[in-house]
């Protein structure tokens, strides 16, 4: 079962999430935190499978606690769970390196499949979100620095984006994982990009991936 850490200042909050996915069979909300420094503790001292993580909080905003625990364990997905309009903070938040972006007004469908989708290893981001950054701007627009890759490499430089990781790559595609490896490498050279969360950023703001 995927072990869940509820992060939100508001303790009636976190009861109402508790209590909507208490339904659910495959994961369970197996501890919480009332702030980013609890959580950025929690995270360091125990292992969760994932996080739902609020923005506003007293002593520190979630966006800072996202860093801090991507710092700490790159691997954990984190979903932000807010209700703050997308086009204040998700930009933002992938960046910095989160796996999905949801307001708290969605549907408990929406919020299920998010993080199905997590802690699946994939990335989350609803249909608005995803037309908000593909709308992009002019100057993103001239941005084609992908037209640069080859078949071969937009084809793993999409899965990459979607959070994939190399094994599953390699599997998908019968390449070895050292063959991937090389190919993520020169991914990030010809693009200019550091890290995954910047590899999903330009895709999403491309339209490349969904």
């Amino acid at each position: 079962m995927t072990r869940l850490l509820l992060v939100d200042d508001h303790e009636i909050v976190r009861a109402g999430l508790k209590q909507l996915l208490a339904e659910s069979k495959d994961f369970t909300v197996a501890g919480e935190a009332g702030s980013g420094v609890d959580a950025v503790k929690r995270v360091n001292d125990l292992d969760w499978d994932a996080v739902l993580l609020d923005i506003s909080m007293a002593d520190m905003n979630g966006i800072d606690a996202l860093k801090e625990i991507k710092r700490r364990k790159p691997a954990l997905p984190v979903l932000i769970l807010t209700m703050h309009p997308e086009e204040d903070y998700a930009i933002n938040a992938i960046r910095a390196g989160a796996s999905g972006y949801l307001r708290k007004d969605c549907s408990p469908e929406d919020l299920i499949n998010a993080i199905r989708t997590i802690a699946s290893g994939r990335r989350y981001f609803s249909p608005s979100l995803v037309s908000q950054l593909a709308a992009g701007t002019d100057a993103i627009a001239r941005d084609s620095r992908h037209s640069h890759l080859s078949e071969r490499e937009l084809q793993i430089f999409c899965r990459l984006a979607r959070g994939q990781t190399v094994s599953e790559i390699a599997a998908e595609l019968l390449l070895s994982g050292k063959t991937i490896s090389t190919y993520r490498a020169r991914i990030f050279d010809k693009m200019g990009l550091k890290t995954n969360a910047d590899l999903t950023y330009y895709a999403i703001k491309h339209g490349l991936i969904q």
